[in-house]
């Protein structure tokens, strides 16, 4: 039986798989990394004590904060000399997070994506072009080894202008573009304001990552540019981009549950909800073992969905839904620690707590992070060309850290009358 596949089990088989990939992790974490052995000793539980797939209420949530304080290898369960790839993400704090993959894990998370592309039709004769944002590019390599595990064309993640990228789709015969919502809708703005007709593109469809979409956002997508549109729903953490992904029947997403075992939550409460309630998203992973993850909390709201599949797939399935159980952004389909850029402007600018306010904007269809900060006496200079050059130079590298654009700009203190 190959442990990348969904074997044809009935469902207390299906379970008794996922329970003894659960088990191994607890075992491999518990004896390999010290920050999950002693929170399982705080817990009073031991690997031995989980017995079934409802034993999971017993063990510790992970947070996003743990990755930033084990920086940089204290949650690997394998030596360093196991380790073939290195994936950095910006994490919440100070520190990035990172993750590893052992060949095996690689070869496993290859299959994975590889199912995500079955699932929205691609074939080994399709050409797959990859257009994600700089923070996403550890998913253009997953993508792209994915869809030549399955033998398909690929055209990789590079840094091409809009144009460019265009010429790049027309003239390769593109069939499929693996890119976000961000880029989708100004690719076809473009497209459109430059009279380009979309029969002059053999796209036949495009996988979008990052965020939650509405019908109502795919739709002008679909019908104008004359393609079919597919979600994928992933996490930098664990560990990429094919999570879960939309079948042909259009009805939810199916999660690699056979790899990554779901829950779902109430974020006040901490406690599961009744199947089929919305809740956040925690996923434990079954096959990891450079970097076994339990219980962590993605901060994603979601639903399972009890209905059988009409694709006969016997993966779970579940509705992603825009909301968020934490204070994350979403731009250019990456998380964005609203923590994270207050800490950094503090830090960059000398002030003991910034007064400034984030919302997502959009430019000439690219997605940034705007930020509006109150000048108060500590910020402010008589050299007017010296603050200036600050908040450029802290907006430029504040960029590079969290993988979107940053634009920042100075207000005045609101006085009350």
């Amino acid at each position: 039986m190959s442990n990348t596949q969904m074997p044809n089990l009935n469902i207390g088989e299906k379970n008794q798989l996922k329970l003894e990939r659960l088990q191994s992790t607890l075992n491999r974490a518990c004896k390999n990394v010290p920050f999950h052995r002693n929170r399982l000793i705080e817990k009073h539980v031991m690997p031995e004590d989980i017995i079934s797939l409802r034993d999971l209420e017993k063990l510790p949530f992970m947070e996003r904060t743990h990755l930033g304080l084990n920086y940089p290898y204290g949650l690997f369960a394998v030596p360093l000399r196991d380790i073939v790839r290195i994936h950095t993400a910006p994490g919440t704090g100070t520190n990035p997070s990172i993750s590893g993959y052992t060949r095996t894990d690689l070869i496993i998370w290859q299959k994975l994506v590889a199912r995500s592309l079955e699932a929205a039709g691609v074939t080994p004769m399709d050409i797959l072009q990859i257009n994600l944002p700089p923070g996403l590019a550890n998913w253009g390599r997953d993508y792209k080894d994915g869809a030549e595990t399955m033998g398909a064309g690929v055209i990789p993640n590079s840094p091409l202008s809009l144009a460019k990228n265009l010429m790049v789709l027309r003239d390769y015969k593109t069939t499929t573009l693996v890119t976000t919502a961000a880029f989708a809708e100004q690719l076809m703005d473009h497209m459109f304001d430059n009279e380009h007709n979309p029969n002059e593109l053999n796209l036949k469809r495009m996988v979008l990552v990052g965020e939650p979409l509405t019908l109502a956002q795919t739709k002008p997508l679909e019908e104008r540019l004359h393609v079919d549109v597919w979600l994928n729903y992933g996490l930098s953490e664990i560990p990429g981009p094919a999570i879960a992904f939309q079948c042909s029947a259009r009805c939810g997403m199916h999660l690699n549950d056979d790899h990554i075992l779901p829950e779902i939550i109430d974020p006040e409460t901490l406690k599961p909800v009744p199947y089929g309630q919305k809740g956040e998203l925690v996923l434990t992973t079954l096959s990891a073992r450079a970097f076994p993850l339990i219980r962590f909390r993605t901060g994603d709201m979601a639903q399972f969905i009890e209905a059988p599949c009409e694709c006969g797939s016997p993966l779970m399935k579940m509705e992603w839904l825009p909301e968020r159980s934490d204070n994350m952004m979403i731009i250019s389909g990456i998380k964005i620690s609203q923590h994270q850029v207050r800490e950094y402007l503090k830090d960059a600018l000398g002030t003991d707590q910034p007064d400034c306010k984030m919302e997502k904007f959009r430019h000439g269809g690219t997605e940034s992070l705007g930020i509006s900060l109150v000048i108060d006496d500590r910020l402010f200079s008589d050299e007017i060309k010296s603050l200036e050059r600050l908040i450029n130079e802290t907006a430029e590298q504040l960029a590079e850290k969290i993988g979107v654009g940053v634009k920042l700009t100075l207000t005045e203190k609101e006085h009350k009358s």
